[in-house]
């Protein structure tokens, strides 16, 4: 029997804008954190998982997760491909445009992009990489100009060696989207976050989404 987990809600315009992506680029088959750990074992660069197994990992919240995030520095970019080479076809998303990378494409353009890993083109895309554009080989956050840190200190490691992205960072992104299934994750983190957690993403949210619905919920107790 299946583990127990809560159905992921989305409203009527994100059931049909998945189904609607579905349809363009194919079916996913998700990894989980653990199987991604084992792809990665021996990778020497920096890796995280972001999104909701991320605040799954933070906080015990156990939902529905339609994808598996990761992301990586967008310098190491070349040293994953070279890590997954007869494993996984990496291909780059960048705006909707899919490209393989390995000797025609060896690096991406957009450090802010995506990559997508599958086995081949019959199988599902199993994870989704969106980069992280670094500084002199430190983390920067994509939406928030003059923010960089060491990537361990944006990150944690949980128990079993695999490490994620901090909770109130997760939450920064996820609100510039403005989707009804993203509000669990908040409501999940708060108990969480610290004092000083809240007030950083109350300003992260403040720049990237004014007048966002979370702005009112992390004012309260």
């Amino acid at each position: 029997m299946g583990e127990l987990r809560v159905p992921l809600v989305r409203s009527p315009a994100e059931q049909a804008e998945d189904e609607a992506f579905l349809r363009l680029y194919g079916e996913w088959a998700p990894l989980t954190p653990g199987e991604m750990a084992a792809e990665m074992a021996g990778f020497d660069r920096p890796w995280w998982v972001v999104g909701g197994w991320a605040v799954e990992a933070a906080t015990g919240f156990r939902r529905e997760h339609e994808d598996l995030d990761v992301s990586i520095l967008a310098c190491d970019v070349p040293a994953l491909v070279e890590h997954l080479r007869g494993r996984w076809h990496v291909w780059n998303n960048a705006g909707g445009v899919l490209r393989p990378l390995g000797e025609r494409w060896t690096d991406v353009e957009d450090p802010a992009s995506q990559l997508w890993l599958r086995a081949s083109a019959a199988d599902p895309w199993v994870v989704d990489v969106p980069l992280t554009p670094d500084r002199d080989g430190r983390w920067t956050h994509k939406f928030l100009p003059g923010e960089d840190a060491r990537v361990e200190d944006v990150t944690w490691l949980a128990d079993d060696g695999i490490r994620y992205l901090a909770p109130e960072i997760v939450l920064s992104y996820k609100a510039r989207l403005g989707r009804a299934k993203d509000d669990p994750d908040l409501e999940a983190c708060l108990p969480v976050l610290t004092s000083a957690k809240r007030v950083w993403l109350w300003r992260a949210v403040e720049q990237t989404a004014p007048g966002h619905p979370w702005l009112d919920r992390l004012q309260q107790p």
